[in-house]
C-alpha cells in the first residue's frame, strides 16, 4: 500500500501507533530485511472466556499495523497466539458445569472437556469465541495454537535448542524463585502418559542427543521425549520460543508482565536471536479498581459493550491513553460513545497533519465517517427516558419534529445509537434512578420555569430558551449559584447530578412535552 499520508507529517507525529510503527522498522531492520515481512503477535490464554482486554490487544496491534501500512509496502502478519496446550489451574467463576471442570484440573485446555458441551475442549470452545469475536471486526490475523504446533512438531527445532541451553536457561530463571520453588523448577513440563496433567515436576536429567528428558514422578524414575507434545515449557521460557520459532518483531503486553518480559529477552537472546520490540500497556480496572480477570469476570464483556454500544466506540476506547489505567465498566460507554462522536466531528475540520492524531483516523483507518451527529449519547439516553421510548420509530418522529426533512437512510451511525440508548437505558441506567424530592422554595422555582416555558414556542431558538432558564434561577434564589439550579433541575426530572444543555434539550423535546414532563415529576416524587 502506498503511503497516502506526507512522509514529513508521519515523522513528525507522535500518535502512539506511528512511535510504535517507527520503533519497529529501526529495531528490526536486518530481520524485516532478511524475511521481508513484519510478524506482530498477541497472545491469549484461553483458561476462562474471552474478555475485553484481549480484544484491546489485537485492536491496538492492528492500529500499529494501520501505521505501518502508510510507512511500508512490506507485507505484515498479526498471530493470535493461543496458549490452549497450558494446565488448566482453577476453575473460572463464570462457567456451567464447574464439577467437570474440577476433576480435569492440570490437564492441557485442549483436554479438558467443554463445560458448554459445545466443543471438544474447554481450550477449543474459548478459542472459538475468541475468533468468532475477532472476525466480527474484520480484524485481519493469523490465529496459531500451542497444542497444534508442539504437537505438530513446528517448535521441534527451537524446543532442541532450548534444550541444548538448558543450563544457561535455568540460570536466568533460578535467582528469580524462591527457595522451594527452585528445587522443583524445570523449563519442561511433561504431559503424564497416564493422566495427561501437565507435570510441574524436577528434571534429573537431560539427554540432548535424544531430545529427552529424565525426571523423578513419585518416586519412579521417567524419560519423556521434548518433541511433538509430549512435553510444553515453563510460560516465560515458552514465551522466548515462541518469539524465537515464530521470529516474532512486535508483540505488546499487559503491565503485569514486564517481568517476564525482561526474563524472555535473556532467553531469546541466549538462543541467538534479539528481542522483538515492545510495548508494555496498563491494565483494565473494574468499577472497584480492581484488575479485571478472565477468571473472575469482572468488569463489562466483550458481549456487553456491543450490547449497548458499536465496535468503533470500544476500539477508540482502546486507542486511549494505553500507558494508563483505565476503569472498564458498563457505566463509562456513554461517555465512551460521545467522545467517539465528538471526534469524528472534529475530524470535518482537520488537515493532515492534525487528523492523523485524532484517534478516529486509527479506529476508521483513515475512512473516518462524514455522517453529522445529530445529538449526543448521554441527550439520546435523556430522550429515551423523557419520551418513555421503547423503540427508534418513536425515537425518530422527536428528531423529525426537530429537524422535519432530515433522511434516515443517512444517519446509519445515529440510527443504531438509537437501538443502543433503549438497551442501555432499559438494562443499566433505569434500575438507578434516583429522582429528588423538591422542597417548598425549590418547587416554587421550578413551578415559576413551568410559567415561563408557557410563554416560550418550539420555534425559539435552543440559546434563548437557556437564557431563560437562567433567568428564572436568578429570580428564584439561584442568583450566586446558578450551578446549583441546574443540578436540581437535572435531580429532578432526570434522576441525575448533571444532565443535557437544556436549551437545546426543550427545543427538541418540546415546550409542551418539557412542561407537562416537570410538572410530573414534581407530583409524583
Amino acid at each position: 500500500m502506498k503511503p497516502s499520508i506526507d512522509k514529513t507529517i508521519i515523522d513528525k507525529t507522535n500518535a502512539w501507533p506511528f512511535v510504535e510503527a517507527k520503533k519497529i522498522l529501526k529495531e528490526r531492520k536486518q530481520y524485516i530485511e532478511k524475511k521481508k515481512k513484519i510478524i506482530l503477535q498477541t497472545g491469549y490464554g484461553p483458561s476462562g472466556l474471552p474478555h475485553i482486554g484481549t480484544f484491546g490487544e489485537v485492536a491496538r496491534t492492528t492500529m500499529v499495523v494501520n501505521a505501518l501500512n502508510q510507512m511500508t509496502d512490506i507485507p505484515k502478519e498479526i498471530i493470535t497466539f493461543s496458549d490452549d496446550m497450558d494446565g488448566l489451574r482453577k476453575v473460572p467463576d463464570n462457567i456451567p458445569n464447574k464439577d467437570l471442570l474440577e476433576s480435569n484440573l492440570n490437564k492441557p485446555l485442549t483436554k479438558v472437556p467443554d463445560p458448554f458441551n459445545k466443543f471438544k475442549s474447554f481450550g477449543e470452545h474459548n478459542n472459538e469465541m475468541l475468533k468468532n469475536f475477532l472476525n466480527q471486526f474484520g480484524f485481519k490475523y493469523s490465529f496459531k495454537s500451542s497444542t497444534d504446533l508442539y504437537t505438530s512438531g513446528q517448535f521441534n527445532d527451537t524446543l532442541k535448542l532450548v534444550l541444548e541451553n538448558y543450563k544457561g536457561i535455568m540460570d536466568i530463571i533460578i535467582p528469580t524463585l524462591g527457595k522451594e520453588r527452585q528445587k522443583t523448577y524445570s523449563p519442561f513440563l511433561p504431559i503424564c502418559p497416564e493422566t495427561e496433567k501437565v507435570l510441574e515436576i524436577p528434571v534429573i536429567e537431560i539427554d540432548i542427543t535424544n531430545s529427552k528428558i529424565i525426571f523423578d514422578n513419585n518416586g519412579q524414575k521417567l524419560e519423556k521425549s521434548i518433541l511433538n507434545g509430549e512435553c510444553k515449557l515453563q510460560w516465560k521460557v515458552d514465551w522466548a520460543m515462541r518469539w524465537y520459532a515464530l521470529d516474532v518483531d512486535f508483540e505488546m503486553y499487559g503491565k503485569d508482565l514486564i517481568e517476564s518480559a525482561i526474563l524472555s529477552t535473556k532467553i531469546i537472546n541466549l538462543l541467538g536471536k534479539k528481542t522483538p520490540s515492545g510495548f508494555a500497556y496498563e491494565l483494565f480496572l473494574d468499577e472497584k479498581g480492581e484488575k479485571i480477570s478472565k477468571s473472575k469476570g469482572n468488569g463489562i464483556t466483550i458481549d456487553q459493550w456491543l450490547k449497548f454500544a458499536s465496535p468503533e466506540s470500544l476500539s477508540l476506547f482502546m486507542y486511549q491513553n494505553p500507558k494508563r489505567a483505565k476503569k472498564l465498566y458498563k457505566e463509562i460507554v456513554p461517555k465512551a460513545v460521545d467522545e467517539y462522536l465528538d471526534l469524528i466531528e472534529k475530524s470535518k475540520n482537520q488537515d493532515a497533519k492534525q487528523i492523523i492524531l485524532n484517534p478516529v483516523w486509527h479506529v476508521h483507518n483513515g475512512n473516518v465517517p462524514k455522517e453529522e451527529m445529530i445529538m449526543t449519547f448521554s441527550m439520546l439516553l435523556n430522550l429515551v427516558e423523557t419520551s418513555n421510548a421503547n423503540s427508534k420509530d418513536l425515537l425518530w418522529k422527536f428528531v423529525k419534529k426537530f429537524k422535519p426533512n432530515i433522511k434516515e437512510e443517512k444517519f446509519p451511525i445515529f440510527d443504531k445509537l438509537m437501538e443502543y440508548s433503549i438497551k442501555f437505558f432499559n438494562e443499566v441506567i433505569k434500575e438507578n434512578k434516583k429522582y429528588k424530592k423538591p422542597n417548598i422554595d425549590e418547587k416554587k422555582a421550578l413551578k415559576a420555569l413551568i410559567k415561563v416555558l408557557g410563554e416560550c414556542n418550539d420555534k425559539m431558538l435552543p440559546e434563548e430558551i437557556q437564557t431563560k432558564i437562567y433567568t428564572v434561577g436568578k429570580e428564584n434564589g439561584y442568583k450566586d449559584n446558578l450551578r446549583d439550579w441546574f443540578k436540581l433541575i437535572y435531580e429532578v426530572v432526570f434522576g441525575e447530578e448533571n444532565g443535557p444543555r437544556l436549551g437545546f434539550f426543550i427545543s427538541f423535546f418540546g415546550i409542551k412535552e418539557t412542561k407537562e414532563l416537570i410538572l410530573e415529576k414534581i407530583n409524583n416524587v
